[in-house]
């Protein structure tokens, strides 16, 4: 399986910008989580097809509720765990 990650800066605490990535990804059949990894960055890790991925990364960039957007990274990676579901941590 196809794993991907992001690291989200600008404004993603309270809420509104994890659940948001856990309803698109949920919406587009993506397994993974989300995380706040530091004052105002944001980390998911994304498992799934590359068109769905892609997809994700589109509306990520259009539409996704982040205040001050600063730089949006995402990456293929390695990751030797699979995820059934996507999760918040927190």
């Amino acid at each position: 399986m196809l794993s991907y990650t992001c690291v989200v800066e600008g404004k993603v605490t309270g809420g509104n910008f994890q659940s948001w990535v856990q309803d698109m990804a949920q919406q587009l059949g993506l397994t993974g989580w989300v995380r706040n990894i530091a004052d105002r960055k944001a980390e998911i890790l994304l498992q799934g097809d590359a068109d769905k991925f892609n997809s994700f990364r589109e509306h990520l960039l259009a539409e996704a509720p982040i205040v001050d957007r600063g730089e949006i990274t995402c990456n293929t990676i390695e990751y030797d765990k699979v995820f059934n579901v996507f999760e918040i941590r927190g």
